[in-house]
């Protein structure tokens, strides 16, 4: 099936389709070979994993307590491995947009349920590039009102809205990591800077994505986009390695980070290589940049680095930051690679000017000399262990 442009494939259709088809019977085209934890897939039905496709294992990242959202959840294998790491005082939620892959899901939630001992799965049917929108929510407005003229369907679009802003799928800021296997590909080119909106909007405050995908080392040719099998088998919709890492900088991203890549191409498409990787991004860079006269140092291996706001750090030097950038540098993305210097004398908040993030500029050591011992500036002082026992010798 060929198109005069991308844009004239019905994406969605052609996706919901082919792994509609996949709920009913494995299909070995959709997904690469992946090593799940054995312990993890005793308790999950042996239908839910024969018809469950991916290209990596995200729910290795998770923690214990998270809230957990799986982007294109499937018939729910993903969802299920997370439910036992994250325990019992964690919860999982599944978004996917195909009827036949979360009835699967939903029938085998009990049966998971009973045997880890706990329920803390559920599964929500919506698009993942529009997470405002519940669709059985849809599906009941038009059980009582279907469309039958243009009237009605600007109706629709109104209570739609509607819903968006009153009950969304997944409201804002309440999800603590975000994970998806292999389906951000499968997104229209159009609609995938919104999908990655809205991980970011849906993450809380320092929530990360977690984001296993499958990605191209070179743009894809215009009669490969219009190959719809080519499409919904997670090659003519992937994003280049390099334009995945910027699609989550786009979105408002920081510390992202490759954690795995397939050294060895998953399919060659004419000379083109795919192959699976997983991205972590974080939230957590919001907010105004105020100085509080604080530096960091940052401590190597290389000469210098360029942080995610265009912060040139020195190794070994006393560079000015912000105080929202010294609060993140201290978090567990960065951990260890950073000293941190409080000022000679604490800025109030009510009292800080915004801070210039125009240049790259080292911090005077009178702003920060005396941190841990209140000695005034040109003083002379003798050894003394009135410090803190590591602040002085």
């Amino acid at each position: 099936m060929t198109a005069d442009s991308p844009s004239e494939l019905d994406v969605e259709q052609i996706v919901k389709d082919r792994y509609a088809t996949g709920a009913h019977q494995q299909v070995e085209a959709l997904c690469c070979p992946v090593n799940y934890d054995p312990k993890f897939l005793e308790v999950i039905p042996q239908e839910v994993i024969e018809r469950d496709y991916g290209c990596g294992d995200p729910s290795r990242y998770l923690k214990p307590g998270e809230t957990v959202l799986d982007l294109g959840s499937g018939t729910g294998k993903i969802c299920f491995i997370a439910a036992q790491v994250v325990g019992s005082e964690g919860k999982v939620i599944g978004v996917d947009m195909t009827h036949d892959m979360l009835n699967v899901a939903r029938r085998n939630a009990p049966i998971v349920a009973e045997r880890i001992g706990f329920s803390n799965v559920e599964f929500k049917r919506g698009r993942i590039q529009d997470l405002g929108l519940d669709l059985d929510a849809v599906d009941e407005v038009l059980s009582t009102n279907p469309v039958n003229s243009a009237d009605d369907m600007f109706r629709l679009q109104q209570e739609a809205n509607d819903l968006r802003r009153t009950s969304p799928l997944i409201a804002n800021d309440t999800i603590d990591v975000v994970v998806s296997n292999c389906v951000l590909n499968l997104v229209a080119a159009t609609e995938k800077p919104e999908l990655f909106r809205e991980l970011h909007r849906v993450l809380r405050n320092g929530g990360r994505a977690v984001i296993s995908d499958i990605v191209s080392d070179e743009e894809i040719p215009l009669e490969m986009q219009q190959d719809a099998d080519l499409w919904s088998g997670c090659i003519s919709g992937a994003l280049t390695e390099t334009g995945f890492i910027q699609a989550f900088e786009d979105a408002g991203f920081f510390g992202i980070r490759l954690l795995e890549r397939e050294h060895e191409p998953w399919q060659t498409v004419q000379g083109i290589e795919f192959r699976s990787v997983v991205i972590e991004a974080h939230k957590g860079k919001v907010g105004p940049c105020m100085e509080h006269n604080q530096a960091v140092i940052y401590k190597g291996p290389f000469r210098e680095v360029l942080d995610d706001d265009g912060h040139r750090l020195v190794r070994g030097d006393r560079m000015a930051v912000c105080n929202k950038t010294f609060n993140l540098y201290q978090g567990s993305v960065y951990d260890g690679q950073f000293e941190f210097i409080e000022p000679r004398i604490a800025v109030r908040s009510e009292n800080a000017q915004p801070f210039d993030r125009t240049r790259s500029a080292r911090r005077h050591p009178e702003e920060t000399k005396g941190s841990g011992c209140e000695a005034p500036a040109g003083a002379t002082t003798e050894s003394t262990t009135s410090c803190t026992t590591s602040a002085c010798c």
